[in-house]
């Protein structure tokens, strides 16, 4: 009887519906465009999640690798030792797999003088720590101004800057192509994400850039990264090894409400993204950047700005729920942001609650493999 009952409720409900539906269609073409769009819309969020529930999938027996983006120089713009800071990492949080940078402007000052001092030192505490790397590499690298031109190549046409880049690249890349702790190349970040000081984005430099650095090494993959939220896939050439993805979660809106939001989009949406990745392209795609760092309002420097402030964006509480979001999106390699002001937040402000997160994290991660 019962079940009886519970099938009128429900044949009455889609009849009901269904009746609605026909209302809606015969009130006119707008109607009917709505409807369709509606429609689209919906049809086009349920595949991209069951795209998303493949990848996941697909990716749970494989090993995760999580590491950290380490800039020498914004540890020193902070007020820390980079040295210590590094050292700090790897013995007390447990860092094994770092995303370093080579920036043109700091390591050729001069034209055709090269001085890699800063970044050997920091390989060689990788090699000892048998951590893994990610160099970045090109013109546009992490942290602003985000394309690091040195002086001498300012307000010059590209005919003498981009001959200039590549043979810089190809001597970074023959430097350290030969380490025992290279993993991997990441060649210009987000390389058509207008934001920053950058001269162009055209694809044939990059294209460019792509061959000098397979010519120099054919053996280690090269990363490209598309933007951060946008819906978009990399699909033109040059195609990279692995497709590099940043995902920033809570952030200042300068432009138009003037305080801190959170991007709507679920660990699915980024799922999707890899998932439909692998199916256009066959290339398998990571977390290069994800959010573990304060976002300062009014496009202030972050140690200017009090412990209370930094927290409304990013604090010890939502560490964890972060690299749970992270490893929701089925992506097994994760590059955390924000290394230099954990150890500034521990060193500095006196807090070690977002320091001792991060080593909690790290504890229950398996290491790279070797």
């Amino acid at each position: 009887m019962q079940i009886q009952t519970t099938y009128k409720q429900v044949k009455t409900f889609f009849t009901k519906l269904w009746h609605k539906f026909i209302w809606w269609w015969r009130k006119g073409w707008w109607a009917k465009t709505v409807t369709v769009l509606v429609g689209l819309v919906l049809i086009s969020l349920l595949s991209l999640y069951g795209v998303s529930r493949w990848y996941v999938t697909s990716n749970a027996d494989k090993p995760l690798q999580l590491g950290v983006t380490f800039v020498p120089d914004y540890a020193r713009s902070l007020g820390v030792d980079a040295n210590q800071t590094m050292d700090a990492l790897i013995n007390d949080v447990g860092v094994k797999r770092f995303r370093l940078v080579s920036y043109w402007n700091k390591h050729e000052y001069q034209r055709g003088t090269y001085d890699f001092s800063d970044l050997d030192w920091q390989f060689k505490k990788a090699e000892k720590a048998h951590a893994k790397v990610s160099l970045a590499i090109g013109l546009r690298q992490p942290r602003w101004p985000e394309c690091h031109m040195p002086d001498w190549a300012q307000n010059q046409p590209a005919s003498v800057w981009q001959p200039a880049l590549e043979k810089y690249i190809s001597t970074v890349v023959d430097r350290y192509k030969d380490s025992s702790s290279l993993e991997s190349w990441q060649l210009e970040n987000e390389y058509f994400n207008d934001f920053g000081k950058c001269p162009d984005h055209n694809r044939s430099r990059l294209d460019k850039e792509f061959a000098v650095a397979k010519k120099h090494d054919s053996k280690h993959p090269i990363i490209l990264s598309r933007s951060n939220n946008s819906f978009s896939l990399v699909l033109g050439e040059p195609q990279p090894d692995i497709v590099g993805m940043s995902v920033y979660r809570k952030v200042w809106d300068a432009k138009i409400t003037k305080q801190y939001y959170t991007y709507p989009f679920p660990d699915w949406y980024y799922a999707g993204l890899a998932g439909l990745q692998k199916i256009f392209t066959g290339k398998d795609s990571m977390i290069h950047e994800m959010q573990m760092e304060a976002w300062p309002p009014d496009g202030k420097f972050i140690a200017d700005i009090s412990t209370k402030e930094q927290n409304k964006s990013m604090n010890a509480d939502m560490f964890a729920g972060r690299i749970q979001f992270a490893k929701n999106t089925g992506m097994r390699t994760i590059d955390l942001w924000g290394a230099e002001w954990w150890y500034w937040r521990l060193v500095k402000a006196h807090d070690p609650s977002i320091w001792n997160e991060a080593k909690k994290t790290f504890e229950h991660t398996s290491s790279p493999s070797s």
